[in-house]
């Protein structure tokens, strides 16, 4: 998998997929901590700017290490195709939303 062998492109596409999956993960994960016991409807998506600019660098850093050149030969990174990105995308709302089904069923077991 090292530089000029047939795999290396694959190599580094997957770790450089791997990394934005983390990343995204993070997003949802930031999202579902804003609250413990509360749905998110009920304190709002937009109520914490710090945390929205804070996801939006997180994003746009991410993206600039995928998709930069000079950031993609400095970090061993590729830049990941239309459907792999349209996959990661779905993860933060995976890890909010099984958060946001285990409040429920707490809210709903102790009430």
């Amino acid at each position: 998998t090292g530089p000029g062998t047939p795999l290396h492109h694959a190599y580094l596409t997957a770790t450089t997929a791997t990394f934005a999956g983390i990343v995204t993960c993070q997003v949802g994960t930031a999202i579902a901590a804003r609250t413990d016991h509360a749905a998110l409807r009920d304190i709002g998506l937009l109520t914490n700017p710090l945390l929205l600019a804070g996801i939006a660098f997180e994003l746009a850093f991410t993206a600039a290490l995928v998709y930069a050149p000079p950031l993609q030969h400095l970090f061993g990174t590729a830049a990941l195709p239309v459907d792999v990105v349209l996959l990661i995308a779905l993860f933060p709302p995976l890890v909010w939303g099984t958060d946001e089904i285990r409040r429920w069923a707490r809210r709903r077991h102790h009430s």
